[in-house]
């Protein structure tokens, strides 16, 4: 950006890239579960997106735009337990198994018997739950399956430095765009456009009474670019008097929708063992990376014995699918289209 432009990190809605939002009711043990999803298409293989950790289905907004000028399909993103505004009776259990299920449910509340054809897509957590549904047969007219940069050698050596990197984070925003700010200008999302739309997603609302100095854990004036500093040292020193003014006042600040250093007992139970269950998946599978560092040994072997496919998305961070969306939705759509999934829509030049 030329010096002097201040970037738009203003939140843009969910229906310029999905069709409809709705609420799917599905029974559980205790009364009964809403899952939220977002839905694209008509007509073409269903793609369930499944979102990773502390995400939400509008992690996969500007995918579904992308994904749906490219073949014919239809694309459900669901809001996983705990998740986005999923409501569910038990929200602590987020164990791989009860979320497997969880996706079966959902799945039979929509297409009751008769399923049309599904390829499941899952990034980070949501790819491990996509294998372990795949592996426990809840999608009897599964296509296929593609994994995003989950490997479990990888996740189980990260697992350590992961509440490290939680609790690096800040606790609160000011707004929604403080936080849209700091999720592009730390790297976690490096697409501005699905920072927008995606991080309403992962923050939420939080009315809190704070007195002034109480807020020095949350990202306030957002991360400041170099050619607005003055400017902005003189409007927070005001601001610094107008808030010594009043001691105690009320302020709405966003927080973290999901407390994500509290699900370390499930993180075990959703890697171990993955990769072994991926290769032993019966479907076509696809495996997109952001970098070839990511394989781990059992995936090196199955790689070398033609198992499944593999591409690396350099330049990518760890949200694969919100830095690079073109790029992904080319990969799945030629994958798709070759294993005769589905085709081209026309008019779409390859």
């Amino acid at each position: 950006t030329r010096p002097g432009r201040k970037r738009d990190f203003s939140p843009l809605p969910w229906s310029q890239y999905f069709e409809t939002m709705e609420d799917v009711e599905v029974e559980s043990e205790n009364g009964k579960d809403i899952s939220l999803i977002y839905c694209s298409g008509s007509h073409g293989p269903v793609l369930l997106l499944l979102h990773g950790g502390g995400h939400s289905a509008l992690s996969w907004a500007v995918f579904t735009a992308v994904i749906c000028s490219r073949i014919n399909c239809r694309v459900v993103a669901m809001d996983l337990r705990a998740h986005g505004d999923t409501k569910v009776k038990n929200p602590d259990d987020l164990s791989a198994d009860t979320m497997a299920k969880d996706i079966g449910k959902v799945v039979e509340a929509l297409y009751g018997e008769n399923p049309p054809p599904i390829m499941i897509i899952g990034h980070s957590m949501g790819g491990a739950i996509a294998v372990h549904t795949a592996n426990a047969n809840h999608i009897p007219s599964l296509l296929g399956l593609c994994v995003i940069d989950v490997v479990e050698g990888t996740a189980m050596d990260a697992l350590n430095s992961m509440q490290n990197f939680l609790r690096s984070r800040p606790k609160t925003f000011k707004s929604l765009e403080n936080a849209i700010e700091w999720s592009v200008k730390s790297g976690q999302i490096r697409n501005i456009e699905s920072a927008r739309v995606s991080m309403g997603g992962q923050v939420k609302k939080c009315e809190e009474s704070t007195s002034s100095s109480g807020v020095s854990n949350s990202i306030g004036e957002g991360i400041i670019e170099e050619e607005e500093e003055e400017e902005a040292e003189e409007e927070s020193n005001k601001k610094r008097m107008k808030e010594d003014d009043q001691e105690i006042k009320k302020e709405c600040i966003f927080t973290w929708r999901v407390e994500l250093s509290k699900t370390e007992k499930y993180w075990e139970g959703w890697f171990r063992g993955l990769s072994a269950l991926f290769l032993t998946c019966p479907v076509p599978k696809l495996l997109l990376l952001a970098g070839v560092d990511r394989l781990d040994k059992d995936l090196t072997i199955g790689q070398m014995q033609g198992k499944f496919q593999m591409q690396v998305l350099p330049q990518c961070g760890h949200a694969v699918h919100e830095d690079a969306p073109e790029k992904v939705a080319d990969a799945l759509a030629t994958f798709m289209v070759r294993h005769k999934f589905t085709e081209f829509k026309e008019g779409y030049l390859w």
